[in-house]
C-alpha cells in the first residue's frame, strides 16, 4: 500500500514535526509554511507499508552514549569480571556492576545462596570443570597445549560459567588442581602453564580384562578343588574296600643334559681252542635243567612321572601356601617363648600362652611360672615351642594354618617336623618337612580357641 501523506494548516492543529536536515534527507520530505499559523505540512515521499503507513526514525548520532551502548552489544562477549553468575546478568561497565550488586533482585539471590553455599559453589565449579575439559579432550585431545589457549577456547560461549562463580579463583589453580587429581600432565615454563590430557580409557579396559582373567582363574581353582576332594574321597572308598591297586607304568628313559658321555674300548678276549668232538658232544647232552636263564630286572631304574591328578594336588598345596602365609603367625592358645632381653632378665626364656593378639604384630602373654603375670610383647621377640612326641601342635602359617595336628617326629638336622592333622576334613593327613617357625604347641585354653586379632 501507497499513499501521500499531506498534512495542511487550519484551525484545528494536525500535526507539528520539527526534522532536521538528515531526516529530511532520509524521509524525503518537503516542507511548506504557513503563514497564518505558523506550521509545518510534512508530505511523505518515501512509500513504506507495515500495516500503515509507517514513519521510520532515523539511527542515533554516533559517539553518542546510545550508539556506543549498542556497538558494545553487537560485539558480544563483555568482561568476565562484570558478570554476576547467580542472577545470570552481565554489566557493561565498573558502575552498572556496582549498581547491579545494591538491587534488590541481586540481594534475593544472595539471601539463597547464603542458605546453601557450598551446593551452588560445587555445582558451578562441576559445571566449569566438565566445560572446560570438554574443550581439552575434544580439541586437543591429549597433545600438550597451553592453559590459556583452553580457557580462551571455553570462554567463547556466551553462556559459559565463569570462574568467578567457582572454587578456584585462578585459571593457575585450577590447573594445578588438575595435576594433583591426576587429570592431567602439568608443567610451567617461561611461556606460562601447559598441560596434557591423561586418557583414562585405556587404562580402564586394561584393569576390566585383568579382572575378568583373575575372576576366570578363580573360577578355575574353585572347579580344581571340588575335583581334588571328589578324587580325593573316590580314592579313600577304593583303600576301603580293597580294590585300590597299583598299575605298573611304563616311561621313556630319560637322562640328563649335564651327564658324560664315555667311549671305552672292548678288553681283549683270549682266543679259546677250538672244541673237540667229544666235548661238543657231552656239552649236548647236558640237561636242559642245569641251563639258568636271567630274570628280566624288576627294580625302578627310572622315576614315574607325575600323573595330571598329582599336579593338580601340587598346584593346589602351592596356592594354599600363598594364601594362607602371612607374616602374623602368633594364634591364641598356643605357646610361645620370649627371647629377648628387653622386657628384662626375669622374663628372657619364659614361656607364655597367648590370649590376645593386637595390631597384627603384638602378643599378651600369661606366663606359665606365673599366671597372673601378663605382658605384651611384640612378635619379633618370640619364637615358637615343639612339644614332646605325640603331643597336639597347632599349625600357625602356611597352606594348613589354623589346623590342629599331632607331632610324629622331628628332624633336627633340617629344623623340621612331621606332623599328621587331628581334626577336620583331611583328618589324618600326614604333612612333612613342616618347619619349625609353622608348628608350636598347643596349650588347649579354653578362652582361646577362636583366633581373632582385635585392632
Amino acid at each position: 500500500m501507497s499513499s501521500d501523506c499531506n498534512f495542511t494548516g487550519t484551525h484545528n492543529i494536525l500535526f507539528v514535526m520539527l526534522l532536521t536536515q538528515s531526516t529530511r534527507k532520509f524521509l524525503q520530505v518537503t516542507v511548506l509554511e504557513d503563514q497564518n499559523f505558523y506550521l509545518y505540512t510534512v508530505i511523505v515521499v518515501s512509500h513504506l507499508y507495515l500495516g500503515s503507513t509507517l514513519l521510520s526514525m532515523p539511527k542515533h548520532e554516533p559517539f553518542t552514549p546510545k550508539a556506543i551502548s549498542n556497538r558494545i552489544k553487537a560485539k558480544g562477549l563483555q568482561k568476565l569480571r562484570w558478570f554476576c553468575q547467580m542472577c545470570q546478568k552481565q554489566c557493561r561497565d565498573q558502575n552498572g556492576f556496582k549498581c547491579h550488586l545494591t538491587s534488590e533482585s541481586h540481594q534475593r539471590q544472595l539471601l539463597l545462596f547464603a542458605e546453601s553455599p557450598g551446593r551452588f559453589l560445587g555445582q558451578y565449579s562441576g559445571e566449569f570443570k566438565k566445560g572446560f575439559l570438554d574443550i581439552l579432550t575434544r580439541q586437543f585431545g591429549t597433545k600438550r597445549v597451553k592453559a590459556n589457549t583452553v580457557y580462551q577456547e571455553y570462554i567463547k560461549d556466551r553462556n559459559h560459567v565463569h570462574m568467578n562463580s567457582t572454587c578456584w579463583f585462578t585459571l593457575t589453580g585450577f590447573v594445578n588442581y588438575l595435576g594433583r587429581t591426576g587429570i592431567c600432565k602439568v608443567d610451567q615454563t617461561e611461556k606460562g602453564w601447559f598441560i596434557q590430557y591423561i586418557d583414562r580409557s585405556l587404562e580402564e579396559r586394561r584393569e576390566k580384562m585383568a579382572k575378568k582373567v583373575k575372576m576366570d582363574m578363580d573360577d578355575e581353582e574353585r572347579m580344581r578343588d571340588v575335583i581334588m576332594k571328589q578324587a580325593e574321597r573316590a580314592r579313600e572308598r577304593l583303600k576301603e574296600s580293597g580294590e585300590l591297586e597299583e598299575e605298573a607304568s611304563y616311561s621313556e628313559l630319560k637322562k640328563s643334559d649335564d651327564q658324560k658321555i664315555e667311549f671305552k674300548l672292548p678288553k681283549m678276549v683270549p682266543v679259546k681252542d677250538k672244541l673237540k668232538p667229544l666235548e661238543i658232544l657231552s656239552n649236548a647232552a647236558r640237561s636242559s635243567t642245569d641251563r639258568k636263564f636271567d630274570k628280566p630286572s624288576t627294580s625302578k631304574s627310572v622315576t614315574r612321572p607325575k600323573s595330571a591328578l598329582d599336579e593338580i594336588k601340587e598346584a593346589e598345596e602351592m596356592y594354599k601356601e600363598k594364601k594362607n602365609r602371612t607374616r602374623c603367625w602368633l594364634h591364641p592358645g598356643i605357646v610361645v617363648k620370649i627371647i629377648s632381653k628387653r622386657y628384662g632378665e626375669r622374663l628372657n626364656n619364659e614361656k607364655g600362652v597367648v590370649t590376645n593378639v593386637k595390631e597384627e604384630r603384638f602378643a599378651c602373654l600369661q606366663l606359665l611360672s606365673d599366671e597372673d603375670t601378663t605382658v605384651t610383647v611384640e612378635q619379633k621377640h618370640l619364637e615358637t615351642v615343639i612339644p614332646a612326641l605325640n603331643r597336639t601342635v597347632l599349625i600357625v602359617n602356611g597352606a594348613y594354618r589354623g589346623q590342629k595336628a599331632t607331632l610324629e617326629s622331628v628332624n633336627e638336622k633340617n629344623y623340621s617336623a612331621s606332623v599328621r592333622i587331628c581334626e577336620g576334613v583331611i583328618r589324618g593327613r600326614l604333612l612333612e618337612n613342616v618347619e619349625y617357625e609353622d608348628i608350636c604347641k598347643w596349650h588347649g585354653h579354653s578362652s582361646a580357641l577362636r583366633f581373632y586379632i582385635s585392632s
